[in-house]
């Protein structure tokens, strides 16, 4: 596969919709982005890395982080049958950052890239390393061979100004005993995970375990080949928000998506895909990005269908 060909191409037929959709202007950090920045970056399975565009600038993760802290919480757990008994594996249907479902179904999120699941998997990601945020930033540096990854403070104080609502999904789940630790402490290593600044080239490289069915960069196993399989499906119908089956029909990739502007896809025992543009349809989801991996999988063929 000549990859730096078919992304010029890609590359190409996106750029047209950078600058379509709106920035997350709720947090103010993110607003002063432009929403016409595009880049994209696929990383096969032996850790060459290419890209086009803006694939070098980094760019708040924001909730792409939700699924490296549940790989980390499915292989620091030994068993993932206690997660699981506090987030479930099902689309939710209604906004990430909703209310709603969590009194209905007595403080269980539907899964755990909703902002409530995260909530629960960064809970018990601190429980286990006694520093969640900490603890990701150090295995994204590794994964990605970038020493210099680092919390953006910026976007962190301003996610912390500005988040009542999910302090409040916090507060509201440990009422019915689904926290382990202080409501505080869980939303901050929250916030400072969402925050981490990462490049295409650096999160697709990040994101090659999934690929590799769970092999890390450096040969070692990270996960089970059966646990990546697990966090790809639950990041096919659960990871762009409530717009999961439309990305599915479009794509047919795993998928997480953030409101950073970023997307993460993985094409099983090939490669990882990283796309950027921060303006973002009605959804949260990248419209430039989305659009971006829609035509890489028309033009390569490849999907898990």
């Amino acid at each position: 596969m000549d990859y730096q060909a078919v992304l010029e191409e890609v590359a190409a037929y996106a750029r047209p919709y950078a600058g379509q959709g709106q920035v997350a202007d709720y947090i103010p950090a993110l607003e002063r982005v432009a929403a016409d920045r595009f880049g994209i970056a696929v990383a096969d399975i032996n850790g060459e890395v290419y890209g086009v565009g803006d694939w070098e600038t980094p760019f708040s993760v924001q909730s792409i982080s939700k699924t490296f802290s549940l790989a980390l919480v499915m292989a620091h757990s030994g068993t993932t049958e206690d997660i699981w008994s506090r987030v479930g594996r099902e689309p939710s249907g209604t906004p990430f950052n909703s209310l709603v479902q969590l009194e209905w179904e007595n403080g269980i999120p539907r899964n755990p890239f909703i902002n409530s699941g995260a909530l629960v998997v960064t809970d018990r990601l601190q429980t286990l390393t006694g520093d969640a945020s900490t603890t990701m930033l150090h295995f994204l540096r590794e994964e990605s061979g970038n020493p210099d990854l680092a919390f953006d403070q910026a976007v962190a104080g301003s996610e912390a100004e500005h988040g009542d609502r999910n302090t409040a999904l916090g507060y509201f789940m440990s009422s019915f005993g689904n926290l382990e630790n202080p409501v505080p402490s869980v939303i901050e290593h929250y916030f400072w995970q969402c925050s981490i600044e990462m490049s295409c080239r650096d999160l697709a490289a990040a994101g090659g375990f999934l690929a590799r069915h769970g092999l890390r960069a450096d040969g070692s196993r990270l996960l089970e080949a059966r646990e990546a399989k697990r966090i790809n499906a639950v990041m096919l119908t659960c990871g762009t928000y409530d717009a999961a089956g439309e990305f599915a029909y479009r794509v047919g990739l795993p998928a997480k998506s953030g409101v950073g502007g970023g997307i993460i896809a993985v094409v099983p025992g090939r490669c990882t895909l990283c796309v950027w543009s921060p303006g973002l349809d009605a959804r949260g989801n990248s419209v430039a990005g989305a659009a971006a991996l829609d035509h890489f999988t028309t033009l390569t063929g490849w999907s898990v269908f």
